[in-house]
């Protein structure tokens, strides 16, 4: 009797159809200086050198985590795609770069080329609004190494900035301001204890009045937040002296790493407003407030430091363009590396 690869688990059929199926979706997406698209064997990008007076590419890598628990378990895949994009262009957004394009990879245990389209629509609308083009990826069908209708997303960005305008806090000086950008929610970190927090005494369709009503599945699929096109707007009118994207480590883990030795960013929490999700997770996992700060970005996805005649200036650009945003704080003196500490 014969074997084939279909019947070891592997169907090559299906991984072409979802190739078709991904093409519309990535299309829209491609910059002009991308010189082929999806298929080939290595995504093209021809660098404009010419816009840059000192080049220097920058990359960054990163997946979603276990917030796939709760797309697998509402079975909704729509959005999984935009957190990918968001944890990798925000970081290297902060440094000052352009995100230019991204590749993903998907793998799963059987391969439903309906159910890759959707995670991949929402890759190409994260780099949408990012502004980079989805220049290619890897799909990998792997029986027997994921649960049913299970699958993980890892995914890379690169972008371009000048040298002379890489952000990298060395300019920043006790005396300065720190503003904070609000989040979308919890974005795509500390979902190991959120799902512990609620998914252990909450089925995912349970609502709650104190987040307006919305489900558990609506909060805690909520994307990520991209900022992006937003720091690349406010530099352009701003002399931003650091940013700093608040992933895991929250503001005391991300806050100080990009600010020099010998400060200290001192944040009061009352002047932002937090979402409602971070206090349902606290108080329904009865989580210390230090754990939430250190797990959580805590309603605040992005910080950015200016000095305080900058900062009506960045106020305004992030107003205009729609974002809510607060002045949380300000750099003091300190002593050795560089810390972060929130009064509550």
């Amino acid at each position: 009797m014969s074997l084939t690869y279909r019947d070891a688990g592997v169907d090559i059929d299906e991984g072409d159809r979802l190739v078709e199926l991904i093409k519309p979706h990535a299309r829209p997406t491609l910059r002009p200086e991308v010189l082929a698209g999806i298929g080939g064997f290595g995504g093209l990008f021809a660098l404009d050198v010419a816009r840059y007076r000192q080049p220097v590419l920058v990359s960054g890598t990163d997946g979603v985590g276990t917030k796939l628990k709760v797309a697998f378990a509402a079975d909704r895949h729509a959005t999984v795609g935009i957190d990918l994009v968001a944890m990798c262009v925000n970081d290297i957004a902060v440094v000052g770069a352009e995100p230019l394009f991204f590749l993903d990879y998907y793998a799963t245990g059987k391969l439903s080329a309906e159910q890759g389209a959707e995670v991949v629509k929402g890759i190409a609308e994260g780099c949408r609004q990012a502004g980079c083009a989805l220049i290619g990826g890897e799909t990998a069908e792997l029986p027997g190494f994921y649960e049913r209708g299970e699958y993980d997303l890892a995914g890379f960005a690169v972008g371009c900035v000048d040298r002379p305008d890489i952000v990298d806090g060395t300019r920043v000086v006790p005396g300065d301001v720190v503003i904070g950008v609000a989040s979308s929610g919890l974005h795509s970190n500390g979902y190991s204890l959120a799902r512990k927090a609620l998914l252990e005494r909450h089925p995912l369709d349970r609502r709650f009045e104190s987040c307006d009503g919305r489900s558990l599945a609506d909060l805690l699929l909520e994307p990520t937040r991209i900022y992006a096109k937003d720091v690349l707007a406010l530099l352009e009118v701003v002399k931003v002296r650091s940013l700093s994207h608040i992933t895991g480590g929250g503001l005391p883990g991300n806050v100080p790493r990009n600010l020099p030795e010998g400060t200290r960013a001192v944040l009061e929490e009352k002047r932002w407003e937090q979402p409602p999700i971070f206090d349902l997770v606290q108080r329904e996992g009865d989580v210390p407030r230090a754990e939430m700060y250190r797990t959580f970005n805590m309603g605040l996805g992005l910080t950015l430091v200016v000095a305080p005649g900058d900062e009506a200036a960045a106020h305004a650009v992030l107003k205009a363009r729609g974002l809510a945003a607060w002045t949380v704080g300000a750099i003091e003196r300190g002593r050795g590396e560089a810390t972060c500490e929130v009064v509550w």
